[in-house]
């Protein structure tokens, strides 16, 4: 399991972030406090506090491909 912060501040991120999530065969969730909802579901992310960083957990070790595509969404590591 490989878990990444993200930022979906945006709508448009919100859809286009779904869009790439889904094309790929692992089970992800976002992960928002207690709140935890699947990564390819549009109205749970909206479910979500969108204004602070949503913790992405990915059911899969060999997801490097996946974590390239969502970059732009990956918070900054300092």
């Amino acid at each position: 399991m490989k878990s990444a912060m993200i930022r979906l501040s945006l709508v448009e991120n919100v859809n286009n972030f779904v869009n790439i999530v889904a094309r790929y065969p692992y089970e992800m969730d976002l992960r928002a406090g207690r709140h935890v909802v699947d990564a390819k579901s549009i109205l749970g992310i909206f479910s979500l506090d969108l204004s602070k960083p949503i913790t992405l957990e990915i059911y899969s070790d060999d997801c490097s491909d996946l974590l390239e595509e969502i970059s732009p969404f990956l918070m900054k590591e300092e």
